[in-house]
Parts: C-alpha cells; sequence; structure tokens
C-alpha cells in the first residue's frame, strides 16, 4: 500500500476519507460513473492534474479496490480504467454531494465537461414527481463529439452510461462539445443550434421534446434566457 497518512477514526466517514479523500482522487471517481476511460481522457477531463498525480491516485484508488486496470490487449494494447462494484457505490454519495455544492459560488473561471453535465442530469431527475417521470420516460442517445451516451429513463431514475443505446433510440441528440455544454447552461436553444447546423435532433416530436426537457432540467435557466424549443 502506497504510505499515506490516515485519520485513525473508526468512524466510517474517517474510513472513507482515508480512501477517497486524497485531492483528485473524488473527480477521478466522477469521471468514471459513465463508464470506463483511457488515462489519457481522464487527464484531458482533470484540468490542473498533472500525470504524476493522477497516475499515483489511480494507483492508490485501485490499491483500496475503488478503481481497476482492465488491460485489453493485442491489437488493441489499450488500458481502461473503470470503477469496481464498491467504487459504483459512491454514485449516490457523489450525486448528492454534486447537489449539495451547486449551491456553492462557481469559480470564475473552468467548464463543465460532459461527464459532469450528465450526471447533473441524474442528480436533478426527481422519480418521486411520477407524472414526469413518466413524460420523459424512453431511450435516449447523446452524441458529443466522438462521445456515445445512453439514457434510459424510468420511473425508478436515470441511467447514463457511456455506450449507444441498446435499442433504437427514441430520439437522439448530436452536437459538439461547445454546441451541447451550451445547450445544457441555456447559453443557445435547439432551435438555434438545429436552424446553424451545430445540432441534430432525430426521432418523434414528443420523444426529441423529453429528450431536451431531461438535459434542460440539471441547470436553471437565466431570468433572461431565451425560451427553449424542439
Amino acid at each position: 500500500m502506497s504510505g499515506r497518512r490516515n485519520y485513525g477514526d473508526p468512524c466510517g466517514v474517517a474510513r472513507g476519507l482515508d480512501v477517497i479523500g486524497e485531492r483528485w482522487a473524488l473527480l477521478v471517481v466522477r469521471d468514471l460513473l459513465l463508464g470506463p476511460k483511457r488515462f489519457g481522457d481522464l487527464l484531458a477531463g482533470l484540468p490542473g492534474v498533472s500525470p504524476n498525480v493522477l497516475s499515483q491516485r489511480l494507483r492508490e484508488l485501485a490499491e483500496h479496490g475503488v478503481v481497476r486496470r482492465r488491460d485489453l490487449g493485442p491489437p488493441a494494447r489499450v488500458h481502461l480504467y473503470e470503477l469496481t462494484e464498491w467504487g459504483r457505490d459512491l454514485e449516490p454519495v457523489l450525486l448528492g454531494l454534486g447537489r449539495w455544492g451547486s449551491r456553492a459560488p462557481s469559480p470564475p473561471e473552468g467548464v463543465l465537461g460532459v461527464d459532469s453535465l450528465l450526471l447533473s442530469v441524474k442528480a436533478a431527475f426527481d422519480p418521486a414527481d411520477v407524472a414526469e417521470a413518466a413524460r420523459l420516460s424512453g431511450v435516449y442517445e447523446i452524441r458529443v463529439g466522438a462521445d456515445i451516451y445512453a439514457a434510459e429513463v424510468t420511473g425508478d431514475g436515470v441511467r447514463i452510461d457511456r455506450r449507444p443505446a441498446s435499442r433504437r433510440p427514441d430520439a437522439a441528440l448530436t452536437a459538439d462539445l461547445d454546441t451541447f455544454r451550451a445547450l445544457c447552461v441555456h447559453g443557445t436553444t435547439v432551435e438555434e443550434a438545429v436552424r446553424s447546423g451545430a445540432a441534430r435532433l432525430d426521432g418523434d416530436p414528443e420523444a426529441r421534446r423529453s429528450l431536451v426537457d431531461l438535459l434542460l432540467a440539471a441547470v436553471p435557466p437565466r431570468r433572461d434566457a431565451a425560451p427553449v424549443t424542439a
């Protein structure tokens, strides 16, 4: 095991922090919640972390059984990092922390990544609102640049994974990263993005509207935001 200090406190909170309390550790877990990633993808999604620090955090998380490395082998020779079952148990903790932290002041610089935006979608979904959950139910595909995400909405919640949809999606949104980010934070409307060619929205009208509403619920609109259409 790495020579790290711990709190020496038997409380579960302290023992949890012994595992994931180091700087960047929780953000590594966050970026693996939607599916495995290569080292370079993790590095690109965590601005400010150095390769050496990221390697150290991955090694520590693997030693604790939170993360594992999977080697795809020849001819790909690609190493993927993914959460273990115990690591995935951190999802509700991180979603709750995200809801709590969203009330803190936002830094003047920095932008939300795709994973953060989609996790915000999961955090914002309220299965207790039965009528809204039924309206949004469906299988959707979100294509941002080269990445494809499947979103499956049921009355129990939203499942989002970095993979194609398990069946033909009811609706699909295709956009580059900047356009997708602008859509989610109400910086542009779907109508504007589609008209300019920056985004494409496929599916029947009702499913398209449900997909757009699902994405827009993650970030409350500004008071001066333009109305959203699909």
